[in-house]
């Protein structure tokens, strides 16, 4: 038997409540006797969401042994609303309980760093095991056979339906849709996310006109863009590929991406239907390629028809807001994409940015600007000069006719505007549900409002309005940490049965960046160990620490020729505050316990 360190759990508290349970409120003795695995979620994090989808087999196998719980810890504003979390849980076919924390109570109880962060407890009670980010789904599963088996001996495994009650199905013509666009025909084609289809609706936005594919042909479609030929690409955003629609035969293809997500270490460039993509949320034509907003891996890809290959063409997979040459820029989340003649404006969803791509002055490669947007905490409501305007995760940006540009400022309810010319923001249109998207008709704005269930016309105003509005940062306490030397352990233990995979060279990697820059004086940069002593800057009174880990493991099994491999990884942005009296040492939680 395996002797593990076990910590009482404490208690699931939020003041939101509970969802998907019926009304009834849950506590640690409801579950005693059960396997608990407790995700910490926030519905705006794309890996959160992947991690959604890793759980969902986990969960219709141990049915009878394992509860699931989510405890839904908000990063944004809006993500506090509690009509916004029903909303999400609905969205992302979240099927088991999940307690609304809005003020991160359960958080900072469970001592949680990082957004999606897994917490195992046992039958009686102990957390006995926490996995921070992706790839743990393996690991998982050998723990909770070992666990089952390990309580049932002991007699203190229950087996039994869970609390789950799902919720009463409404009916709509659209369900959360994510992007529309308009036809050569005049018609608006929409994707309908949550139904895993698109919609053709006639110029109205109302009336139906065929819907098309379902489960199997999407899963959860976001962006739309119409081709040279007069086909329209699709990023088919869970299904992690690029489908073409033929409006005139209705004729369906795929044309990139092998529908298994993306890991470090796949391919970055290649034949397209032999490369993986990770969760695509929008596309654009531009510069003669098909343009893709890599959500899942924070950068921007292309897609180039005429050869039938997909590449990197911007960021570095590390989530932040840096400015540059493409290959060094930091993107985080990219989810909306507009061209308008040199330049390709991208919605910045984690960084509640407006950022644009364009050529290089030497016309080879390209560069990342920001024009509003100053990093993944600073968020809100407010216009005027773009330097200090706010955002709150926009996930749709829209050219309009002189030469301004449309945000689709989702968390805020608004339609927002960015003029280049004078460098303004105002404000077009407020009271709409979630918007993720618009698209232009004419002398009007077709704006997707996703959490409405609804296309909404809008006239183009002349002149946008100002809104004074308010400044928020994440509300996720900073770590107290001293100026000078600091020791950053990240903490790895290989699932039972695994060992870390060497047979190539280094096993692991760290990189460790600040923001700002100038907060690290020693340490930044890649690394093969899970540890770095590094040097803070006692001048810089706070900051975040980027730190992004990675561990391969194998099966231990020397006669196996082709063990099965699994890669385990995640990035945290640490807020930290500097103070004579903080921690000299920060200990982040990939999987295992920290002793």
């Amino acid at each position: 038997m395996t002797k593990r360190v076990r910590v009482r759990a404490p208690e699931l508290v939020g003041k939101g409540g509970w969802i998907n349970t019926g009304g009834k409120n849950l506590t640690l003795a409801d579950l005693r006797g059960r396997l608990v695995v407790v995700d910490f979620w926030t519905f705006c994090c794309i890996n959160c969401l992947h991690v959604l989808d890793e759980l969902r087999e986990l969960e219709e196998k141990h049915r009878d042994t394992v509860v699931i719980v989510g405890v839904h810890s908000p990063k944004f504003v809006h993500e506090a609303e509690h009509e916004s979390v029903v909303d999400a849980v609905e969205r992302y076919g979240v099927h088991h309980p999940v307690l609304d924390d809005p003020e991160l109570t359960t958080w900072k109880q469970y001592a949680v760093r990082a957004w999606p962060t897994l917490t195992v407890i046992d039958p009686e009670g102990y957390v006995v095991a926490q996995h921070s980010g992706e790839g743990h789904a393996h690991a998982l599963e050998v723990l909770v056979t070992e666990l089952e088996a390990e309580h049932a001996a002991k007699g203190t495994l229950r087996r039994g339906d869970g609390p789950y009650v799902a919720p009463e199905p409404v009916a709509t013509d659209l369900r959360f849709p994510g992007k529309a666009l308009r036809l050569p025909s005049g018609n608006l084609l929409v994707s309908d996310s949550t139904r895993h289809q698109l919609v053709e609706m006639e110029p109205d936005g109302e009336t139906v006109v065929r819907r098309i594919g379902g489960p199997g042909d999407f899963n959860e479609p976001q962006g739309l863009a119409l081709l040279p030929d007069g086909t329209v690409v699709v990023a088919d955003t869970v299904g992690h590929r690029l489908r073409t629609f033929d409006p005139a035969s209705g004729a369906l293809e795929t044309v990139a991406g092998t529908g298994k997500q993306w890991w470090q270490g796949s391919a970055t460039s290649g034949p397209a239907l032999g490369t993986d993509l990770s969760s695509p949320w929008d596309v654009a034509w531009w510069d003669g390629r098909v343009w893709i907003a890599m959500a899942g891996v924070h950068q921007l890809w292309a897609y180039d028809p005429a050869d039938g290959t997909v590449a990197v063409v911007a960021g570095t997979t590390n989530e932040g807001l840096v400015d540059g040459p493409a290959d060094q820029a930091w993107f985080a989340q990219p989810s909306g994409l507009a061209a308008a003649g040199e330049r390709l404006w991208v919605a910045d969803s984690e960084t509640s940015a407006l950022r644009w791509v364009e050529r290089a002055g030497d016309g080879a490669g390209y560069v990342v600007r920001t024009a509003v947007g100053t990093g993944l905490f600073d968020f809100g409501h407010r216009d005027g000069a773009a330097e200090q305007a706010l955002l709150q995760h926009p996930l749709g940006v829209t050219a309009l006719p002189d030469g301004s540009v449309a945000v689709s400022d989702t968390y805020n309810h608004a339609l927002r505007r960015f003029d280049p010319a004078t460098g303004e923001v105002g404000t077009l249109a407020t009271d709409l549900r979630e918007p993720s998207g618009a698209v232009l008709d004419g002398g009007e704005i077709v704006v997707v409002e996703s959490a409405r269930h609804r296309l909404t016309r809008l006239r183009l105003p002349e002149d946008a309005v100002r809104v004074e509005g308010a400044a928020h940062r994440t509300q996720r306490p900073a770590t107290d940490v001293a100026p000078g030397p600091l020791r950053l352990d990240v903490v790895f233990s290989a699932p039972a049965g695994q060992k870390l995979d060497e047979r190539y060279g280094p096993s692991t990697r760290l990189l460790v960046g600040a923001t700002p820059p100038e907060l690290l004086l020693e340490g930044a940069g890649k690394g093969t160990d899970l540890f770095r002593d590094v040097v803070l800057n006692g001048d810089v009174g706070e900051g975040v620490l980027h730190v992004s880990a990675m561990a391969a493991s194998c099966d231990d099994d020397p006669d196996n020729e082709f063990p099965a491999c699994h890669v385990h990884q995640q990035d945290w942005g640490v807020p930290v505050r500097l103070t004579a009296e903080g921690d000299t040492r920060l200990v982040l939680v990939l999987a295992g316990m920290d002793a």
